[in-house]
């Protein structure tokens, strides 16, 4: 109870300074404020490691695309995998839930990386320019662009089918999905108590080639990321 008091605690203190210090920066350069979300990704780590007494293991990190454009899909099953992927990857473009973008300071960082928004089971008019957002920054940027396929976060044994979007993105954009596997879910679940003395695995998968039927995609990607949970849970 105490670690899980001190993790909350400092953790969130954390993305606080942070946020806080980063302010000036919203008048300079994204780059800027990319180091800061760098940053919050090794902290998300070493609060786990000292609080939580939590094993960090990434597998695969080799497997990682270097001279190819790809965007990544990521399971989603708790708040570390947002921090320590911007660690781990190329400072990644979030796809993600509108209403994040509306939370004060923590927001306006989100907006500046340039995060793009959805605002889900909706149509509006920033939902249907989605495709031309994504095209745009894959046409004149290296940063990857990162999905959750299930949408939100998920109970590590949940075997959620995946939603339709990362399906459009591998057929919009025509490039490499790297797909990552976890189990952040069985430390820092989306409900329920924290647990201590346990590894969190991330396990990045072989590259899926451009130029499948998107379908075929979707049921391949499915398949490769829950067979990897199911390895490493």
């Amino acid at each position: 109870m105490i670690k899980r008091a001190f993790f909350l605690f400092f953790f969130y203190f954390g993305v606080i300074v942070v946020c806080i210090l980063f302010l000036p920066a919203l008048v300079f350069p994204k780059k800027i404020i990319i180091y800061g979300g760098k940053i919050l990704g090794f902290w998300s780590k070493f609060c786990l490691e000292i609080f939580l007494s939590t094993k960090i293991v990434i597998k695969g990190k080799e497997k990682i695309l270097n001279n190819e454009k790809f965007f990544i899909a990521c399971a989603h099953q708790s708040q570390f995998e947002t921090f320590f992927l911007q660690a781990l990857f190329n400072s990644p473009v979030f796809i993600l839930k509108k209403e994040l973008l509306s939370i004060p300071v923590f927001g306006w960082h989100l907006k500046k990386i340039g995060s793009i928004s959805i605002d889900r089971n909706k149509i509006t008019k920033d939902n249907l320019g989605f495709s031309d957002k994504i095209k745009k920054h894959t046409n004149s940027s290296r940063r990857p662009i990162i999905i959750f396929p299930q949408a939100t976060r998920v109970d590590v044994l949940d075997r959620t089918p995946f939603k339709k979007g990362v399906k459009r993105i591998y057929e919009e954009l025509n490039i490499f999905c790297q797909p990552v596997a976890l189990n952040s879910g069985s430390v820092w679940p989306k409900t329920g108590s924290l647990k201590s003395n346990k590894t969190i695995t991330i396990s990045i998968l072989d590259p899926i080639k451009p130029g499948m039927n998107p379908d075929q995609f979707t049921d391949m990607l499915q398949k490769k990321i829950y067979e990897e949970i199911d390895n490493i849970i």
